[in-house]
């Protein structure tokens, strides 16, 4: 465990995996907490004088038109905190709230929102305690921000609501707070608005999202080599000369990955032994082309991702002129468009990616097209299924994931009373890009399933045919990891998920970099 130092000028994708999922302690820099202090200078500044000033001593959304006198503004931040914390549903993972609320604190002490250290300094502590509120799945349309799911993160910094120990038993907040020496915030002007005024529950998500697609198009290269390998295909196709004509750097990435996955394969290149064949099929010969389109996608995404960690989401946000004076500014940075869009576009390509990599399960099990490999690579078929229905439930997965590719981000509703009259609907395409990518590590260990048990029944007994080192390396791994091969029909369910397992911890990649070296 290491700590992540937060400074005034945004955080990395890294920092943010590093406290979501990592568990790493935060620190806030000196010059971070000096610019939030110089903020909450002009805030209080603006809460002295007669004028009102929205998120200050005004009401907010549609009820900002009402002027809040000095007295009733610490219970006009508490009662914002309070009444937004009204989400519903199942709750949220762990690794999100944490990652939410890291990235709220990456905003503070941008020194733009006009907090007291104190603010975010408890907001530290928190994350340091492995103290995470309870978020619920429902109540944010992406705008003005993650509401809902940061004002339940607000509520325990006030020492209300909900929230779990590091042992991951829920408890009152109360005892949480005393047990780790934190004492709750009383909230002053523009806080409670700002606590919760941020995309950034979506941009979690994404960023974690990132991290899972990267192994997971890396992992569907190597078994999109294996299956190419199990049916006796060619690796031409591969070759750098035929990819650099098409000059997209994700499809060049892909193409190199099988070819060095297939590198010494006995196999491939046999396409005319058997039964001639002109060329493979799209799923076999087009596996590059899909997956670089997907792998370019993930790169336009890091890089709005990338945008979003070095911004300060708030509003009003403070600004300074270079006279150097700060003032209050309205804005509509809050609104997560720039984030939805990429969320939705992952969906589409993560769901493409899923039902190339079916199609491919199925070439495999079909006898009429598998060139000599038993029907559904059964022991006996007949009395045996094989795998006939893992291809069920790969293919079903595949079905959720074309639904989960409907962008969330087109479905705007409007809200508060129509001063909110267009929203991102960012949370909800981060919800369901969240269950996409997990349905896909499942498609790809299920193709895994079926590939290693294709190349494993076409070498047995043969003197001629042999696997490549790499495949041999994933095989034994696969194995070793209770992903079992070729055999009479048994109990399926438990290879189904020991071969997620191993795609998902990235073991059948680094399986595979034992033999080919480091992989894109």
């Amino acid at each position: 465990m290491h700590n992540v130092v937060i400074g005034a000028h945004g955080a990395t994708v890294e920092d943010v995996l590093a406290v979501a999922r990592g568990g790493a302690h935060v620190e806030l820099s000196a010059e971070a907490l000096a610019g939030i202090a110089a903020a909450r200078d002009v805030v209080d500044a603006l809460a002295a004088k007669p004028e009102p000033v929205y998120g200050v001593s005004t009401g907010f959304g549609a009820l900002a038109v009402r002027h809040i006198s000095p007295e009733l503004r610490a219970q006009l931040q508490r009662s914002l905190v309070r009444s937004h914390a009204a989400g519903m549903g199942p709750r949220v993972e762990r690794e999100v709230v944490r990652a939410l609320m890291f990235l709220r604190l990456k905003t503070l002490a941008s020194g733009r929102t006009g907090v007291r250290p104190v603010v975010a300094e408890t907001m530290a502590a928190l994350l340091n305690a492995g103290i995470t509120p309870v978020v619920h799945e429902f109540g944010s349309l992406g705008c003005s921000g993650d509401l809902a799911p940061l004002a339940h993160c607000a509520l325990v910094l006030m020492g209300e609501g909900e929230a779990e120990g590091p042992d991951g038993v829920v408890r009152p907040v109360p005892e949480l707070l005393a047990e780790h020496g934190i004492t709750p915030v009383q909230l002053r002007e523009k806080e409670g608005l700002a606590l919760i005024n941020g995309t950034d529950g979506m941009l979690g998500m994404l960023v974690m999202a990132l991290d899972d697609l990267r192994l997971l198009f890396t992992s569907a290269d190597v078994t999109a080599a294996l299956s190419l390998e199990a049916l006796l295909g060619t690796d031409k196709v591969l070759a750098p000369e035929v990819h650099a004509i098409r000059p997209h750097p994700g499809q060049a990435a892909s193409a190199d990955n099988m070819r060095r996955v297939l590198a010494g394969s006995g196999l491939t290149g046999h396409h005319q032994d058997d039964a001639p064949r002109v060329q493979d099929a799209y799923s076999i010969r087009c596996a590059p082309q899909v997956a670089g389109a997907g792998r370019d996608t993930v790169a336009h995404a890091r890089t709005v991702a990338e945008r979003e960690l070095a911004a300060a989401v708030d509003n009003p946000v403070v600004v300074f002129g270079e006279d150097g004076e700060g003032r209050l500014e309205s804005n509509g940075n809050f609104h997560g468009a720039p984030v939805a869009y990429v969320l939705d576009f992952l969906a589409i390509a993560a769901a493409d990616l899923g039902s190339i990599a079916e199609r491919r399960t199925d070439r495999l099990l079909d006898k009429s097209r598998s060139h000599g490999l038993p029907a559904f690579l059964a022991d006996d078929p007949g009395v045996d299924s094989g795998l006939m229905i893992a291809q069920y439930t790969q293919a079903a997965l595949v079905s959720e994931n074309k639904r989960l590719a409907v962008p969330a981000s087109v479905d705007s509703i409007p809200s508060s009373a129509m001063q909110e009259d267009h929203v991102s609907m960012g949370w909800s395409a981060a919800r369901k890009l969240r269950q996409a990518v997990d349905n896909l590590a499942r498609i790809v260990a299920i193709e895994l399933v079926a590939a290693s048990r294709a190349i494993e029944l076409r070498v047995q007994g043969s003197e001629v045919l042999v696997s490549a080192p790499a495949s041999q390396a994933v095989l034994k791994a696969a194995r070793e990891a209770d992903v079992t091969g070729p055999g009479p029909d048994r109990f399926l369910a438990p290879d189904l998920a020991a071969a997620y397992a191993f795609v998902r911890s990235g073991a059948l990649v680094a399986a595979a970099e034992s033999a080919t070296g480091p992989l894109a």
